[in-house]
């Protein structure tokens, strides 16, 4: 896989993982609860879904070559692209009306 596929794969895989919380009622899509997510729930669920895409991400970029060293500011920055990445999700899950 070319470094530009991997990139592309790795926006898209970021774009789900950041709006799956809000979105699925599901843990990570795979295992329901009973009572549903509250907001703290889908909170942790996103920090997960942060670190799961970082492994991807830090995956590819062994299979790319040499591994770069980083500082907390590319993880703050990181961090902060991935919450904004959630922002459709969050629109969908607590502003938008729905009909029950």
């Amino acid at each position: 896989m070319s470094q530009t596929i991997s990139i592309w794969v790795l926006v898209a895989v970021a774009l789900v993982a950041a709006n799956l919380p809000f979105i699925s009622q599901k843990i990570l899509g795979l295992w329901s609860l009973q009572a549903g997510k509250t907001f703290g729930l889908r909170l942790l669920e996103l920090l997960a879904c942060y670190f799961l895409t970082g492994a991807l991400a830090l995956f590819l970029e062994q299979r790319a070559g040499q591994i770069a060293p980083q500082g907390w500011e590319f993880y703050a920055i990181t961090a902060t692209l991935f919450i904004t990445l959630a922002f459709p999700g969050f629109i969908y899950r607590y502003l938008l009306r729905h009909r029950d």
